[in-house]
């Protein structure tokens, strides 16, 4: 199963409350940070709420 490189590229500041919470969740905590996590319908959908946020990049 193939797993995200999911880096965040743009601020929270001024965000929502809940895109704030939804990047922490990911473990995003500062401008540039990176993560990898699995491929799962979790991952994907808080993906999908902070795809104006975020750069993904797909690893096999």
């Amino acid at each position: 199963m193939a797993d995200f490189r999911i880096t965040l590229v743009r601020s929270l500041i001024g965000r929502p409350e809940t895109e704030r919470k939804t990047a922490r969740a990911l473990g995003l905590r500062k401008l540039h940070s990176q993560v990898v996590r699995p491929d799962t319908p979790v991952i994907r959908g808080q993906i999908q709420k902070l795809a104006h946020l975020v750069k993904v990049e797909t690893r096999a």
